[in-house]
């Protein structure tokens, strides 16, 4: 179960194309809507921070990219409420327009998870944008 469509949170981002929040501002990527997306603007490293407002179980996470603007590499930092590191963990997406389920190696069972921090040191884009149509994460 996608656990952004049960509980309260926060979220922000490093980036919006052209600073124009309407069209293509980070909540896109949970409105549901299959052409609406979170587009950040050139450069690297771009990122997506996640803030619940009560600790959460983590056991994986969804993405879908724009094919041409996918992240190379994820990496996903998980802290507790007093910003003590849960989990670092890296994943390699496809450069491809399907979605993409990834698992922690270690779930974060105890309901400890404060801040998820989705990192994106480069980009297959050759100005390091990001195009992200969705991001789910699971409990």
């Amino acid at each position: 179960m996608n656990l952004l469509e049960k509980v309260e949170f926060k979220c922000s981002v490093s980036s919006v194309q052209g600073k124009d929040s309407n069209q293509y501002g980070k909540h896109h990527m949970f409105d549901s809507v299959e052409d609406t997306s979170w587009n950040s603007s050139e450069g690297t490293a771009q990122w997506v921070k996640l803030h619940f407002d009560v600790p959460q179980k983590v056991s994986g996470f969804l993405v879908q990219f724009q094919g041409g603007f996918a992240a190379k590499s994820i990496l996903v930092h998980i802290e507790t409420l007093d910003g003590k590191l849960i989990l670092d963990e890296a994943f390699y997406p496809e450069d491809v327009n399907s979605t993409q389920t990834f698992y922690l190696k270690k779930h974060v069972n105890n309901k400890e998870a404060m801040k998820v921090k989705f990192f994106f040191p480069s980009s297959t884009d050759f100005y390091g944008r990001i195009i992200l149509y969705r991001l789910e994460i699971y409990e």
